[in-house]
């Protein structure tokens, strides 16, 4: 049969031992799978994170291969809509340095932290909510929501750090908004020993990491449920666990190396710390 079929006596037999084995792009595709069906939010990885996903599992495969079967797949995504800014600047505080300067990275852990706020429209009226980030590794330290954007929204914010860690000597960024020009405001970082770095008046990029997480969280949760139609406490619920249990502790984080979580990276450099100490 083999001289027949003009095939080697070798190709046949290990034609035959491959029966009924996937290929290797089920094989991908199975893993790919396995990746999305971990999390509810894990179907909005892109290619470049799911590539990390896949390292993070000793599974190589190049972008090229991914980007086909995911939208062989279905998992290509189109962009959403981009969030618009909220806080407005005051006057008085104009000319406050900006530390930051766009500087977004630092090599340990509450050097550098920013914050902002955002809104989502809910059926019983805005929701603001107001994080703070650590620039190191991405983690989203404190959070806390209300129905208002005061300046006692940020300091409740800025408390569940300064209560928590030692931050004296750190960098606590934000824009010139009146919340965070406010005397009570600057005295909490004071009394906490952090210096204040402000943005320069409409010059969107000086904290523009903090906006692209408000763009993540808007464009992987809160653009994909009907918030218009639930109440604030029930957005408030799904956001701290979308922040608190996906975002610092099992997303592939593309600024971390390998792709690792906020806090799996933060726990790995903590480590890396004690042992050179």
């Amino acid at each position: 049969m083999c001289r027949i079929l003009c095939v080697s006596e070798a190709g046949y037999y290990k034609y035959k031992r491959n029966l009924g084995k996937p290929g290797k792009d089920e094989t991908l595709s199975a893993a790919i799978k396995s990746i999305i069906d971990e999390s509810e939010y894990n179907d909005n990885l892109g290619v470049p994170r799911m590539q990390l996903a896949l390292m993070q599992r000793n599974i190589k495969a190049g972008i090229r291969r991914i980007t086909r079967l995911m939208r062989e797949m279905g998992l290509i995504h189109k962009p959403h809509r981009k969030p618009k800014g909220l806080t407005k600047a005051t006057t008085e505080a104009q000319e406050r340095e900006n530390l930051i300067k766009q500087d977004f990275s630092a090599d340990r852990p509450l050097k550098k932290l920013l914050t902002d706020i955002s809104q989502i429209q809910c059926e019983d009226g805005k929701l603001y909510i107001s994080p703070i980030m650590d620039c190191c590794n991405g983690e989203i330290l404190s959070l806390c929501m209300d129905s208002n954007m005061k300046k006692e929204l940020c300091i409740e914010t800025f408390r569940g750090v300064s209560k928590r860690y030692n931050i004296k000597g750190a960098i606590c960024h934000s824009d010139r908004g009146s919340q965070y020009t406010s005397e009570a405001f600057r005295s909490e970082l004071e009394k906490a020993g952090v210096l204040q770095s402000l943005s320069g008046v409409d010059h969107c990029y000086d904290n523009s990491r903090m906006e692209s997480f408000f763009a993540t969280l808007k464009k992987e949760l809160l653009y994909r449920i009907p918030t218009y139609r639930m109440k604030r406490d029930t957005v408030k619920t799904i956001i701290f666990r979308y922040v608190f249990i996906y975002y610092n502790q099992m997303r592939v984080y593309t600024s971390n190396p390998e792709g690792l979580p906020p806090v799996v990276y933060r726990r790995l450099l903590e480590n890396q710390l004690s042992q050179a100490a």
